[in-house]
């Protein structure tokens, strides 16, 4: 009877999620003129804004325009309502999006006709006074799933008098494939690509350039933000030749800086295109047979989620990227679109895998996580989220400066103050981890679905909110100047090399907004595994071993150094 009633507290707490909003209705002060016809949409006076969803920024990537660049929107008459979400490009819900969401791990979801944006504008914002900062929101779910939905920005706008844009594009392998007879079947220079997903994004850079103004934008001010495999395909738009004059700044969230090369996606791993082409297609079928395989057909070659995730992304094709990659085109002034960038992780950025590792925690009830062994699940966070931090800020950071590019400023996010539930402290499971810092940027806290009422509680209410209002100050301080300045806190300088700094981000009860000093390194992680008292030899390995799996160079690394017996990679 008790764990009846347990269960049935819990569940009602997990799905409580505040009152659902009205249905949205046309607003008449909305209408506006794109280049492919007229549009309306809504406004939320909740937030005061106007919100158009479901705008169509190219033509549906199908048929056979499957795997080719994107295509102009088609013209429509009359004016078209956008007032419901898009479809989802095509994907594989998986174990995050399945507890925020409620879909089946595993289920394909979505629609080819994806290539659509979200647009959140200060109420009144129109064209006769487009002076306000773009702000391109560029989604994360390592580019092979998320969707424009899952994110509002209507606060954002509002509170910073900002335009905000959300943006889909290809995931999986309809976003990065390196087929060559889908290359041999170009019909224009761009369809040559292997990085879909990116030309999606400058589509819809081109076309916020082209329409942005009559929302109230100024297409001179364009920042492009994202988190996670958002930030990825930001420091690959940094890196396009394809993409030069369509921004102006950028922010890279807990992103990435890694290339795969074009004969390593090509073909050689089980999920490279041509082997995966064989599985769903034939092994000598031409670009028309693979162009025309059923959407099922194309994932199950893959072998569901894992196998999705294992594909090659962000390829160094000669179109959308150089040939030499992503490390080396940020290694000189020429190779990149050097704009103002901010750059940043998490603390606790692992902590979000590694909470659903069943080596790391376990499940009462099947779903309160905790750690098997909390000082060894905090060291192993620990150590991998500060090689996140190496590759994302200290390493990159150094590049661009020895490029001579110095506007670059740098920041980490260490708010751990989320609630607990009976015997799960999400304090402790979570902390500052992957994507925590979304509700704050956008001053929105529905995200983590379930799991948000614990999370983001009355007790930490006043803390979360001011730290929200900080981030939203200085993000929109970024995309007005190209300079954070002090409009969230304490001035904020740019890197400087060994001294950082960083802004350390976490709510004034903490101590923060705050500058901490002191760059990270690869050797100064593993002498401070090596003389870790939380963990014996064995757990030092397997925290080395952990590393390999995802950074092969740095796991043997570590591995030398500790001597470890056997392989670091997985």
């Amino acid at each position: 009877m008790i764990r009846t009633i347990i269960l049935i507290a819990a569940a009602a707490l997990l799905a409580a999620c505040g009152e659902r909003t009205p249905a949205p209705v046309a607003d008449p002060a909305t209408e506006r003129t794109l280049a492919e016809g007229q549009v309306t949409g809504f406004t939320r006076a909740d937030q005061g804004v106007h919100v158009w969803r479901s705008v169509p920024f190219a033509a549906a990537p199908q048929g056979d325009l499957r795997w080719r660049a994107p295509r102009p929107a088609p013209a429509w008459d009359g004016v078209r309502e956008t007032l419901h979400h898009p479809d989802p490009c095509p994907q594989l819900a998986n174990a995050l999006s399945a507890a925020a969401s409620g879909a089946r791990a595993g289920e394909l979801l979505g629609d080819e006709d994806c290539l659509y944006l979200n647009i959140y504008a200060p109420q009144g914002a129109g064209p006769e006074d487009a002076e306000r900062p773009v702000m391109v929101w560029i989604h994360g779910g390592a580019n092979v799933w998320g969707h424009a939905s899952q994110y509002d920005g209507g606060q954002l706008a509002a509170d910073q008098d900002v335009v905000v844009v959300v943006v889909q594009y290809r995931l999986g392998p309809l976003g990065f494939f390196a087929h060559p007879a889908i290359g041999a079947d170009a019909q224009t220079y761009t369809d040559g690509a292997a990085n879909f997903a990116l030309l999606d994004l400058i589509a819809s850079l081109e076309w916020v350039q082209a329409n942005i103004g009559q929302f109230g934008g100024d297409a001179g001010r364009v920042t492009i933000f994202g988190e996670s495999a958002g930030g990825h395909n930001v420091a690959g738009l940094m890196g396009s030749p394809l993409a030069a004059g369509l921004f102006h700044r950028a922010i890279i969230q807990s992103g990435s800086f890694d290339s795969v090369p074009l004969e390593a996606a090509q073909a050689g791993g089980r999920n490279t295109a041509m082997e995966a082409a064989a599985r769903f297609a034939a092994p000598d079928a031409d670009a028309g047979a693979v162009r025309a395989a059923p959407l099922a057909d194309i994932y199950q070659a893959y072998g569901g989620d894992a196998g999705v995730r294992d594909l090659p992304r962000m390829i160094a094709d000669g179109v959308t990227l150089p040939r030499d990659g992503l490390d080396s085109a940020f290694a000189r002034l020429d190779g990149f679109n050097a704009v103002p960038l901010i750059t940043g992780v998490n603390r606790d950025e692992m902590k979000l895998f590694n909470a659903f590792s069943d080596d790391l925690t376990r499940r009462r009830l099947g779903f309160l996580v905790s750690p098997r062994d909390p000082d060894f699940y905090d060291a192993m966070s620990d150590y991998q989220s500060r090689v996140w931090r190496v590759r994302a800020v200290d390493r990159a950071g150094a590049w661009m400066r020895e490029a001579g590019h110095d506007a670059v400023w740098a920041y980490r996010f260490d708010w751990d103050e989320a609630g607990s539930f009976l015997t799960m402290d999400l304090s402790r499971v979570l902390g500052a981890a992957h994507a925590m810092e979304i509700p704050f940027v956008f001053n929105h806290f529905d995200f983590f679905g379930r799991l948000d009422p614990v999370l983001f509680n009355r007790s930490n209410a006043s803390g979360r909110e001011a730290l929200a209002a900080s981030m939203g100050a200085y993000w929109a301080a970024f995309a007005r100047d190209g300079d954070p300045g002090d409009a969230g806190g304490p001035a904020w300088p740019v890197m400087s090399g060994e001294d950082g700094p960083l802004l350390r981000f976490d709510s004034p009860e903490s101590g923060g907004p705050e500058l901490i000093t002191g760059a990270d390194s690869l050797d100064a992680i593993i002498a401070d595994l090596a003389a870790d008292a939380r963990v014996d030899g064995a757990q030092r390995c397997q925290i080395a071993r952990a590393i390999g799996a995802w950074v092969e160079e740095a796991g043997e690394q570590a591995a030398r150094a500790l001597d470890c017996p056997g392989p670091v990679q997985g």
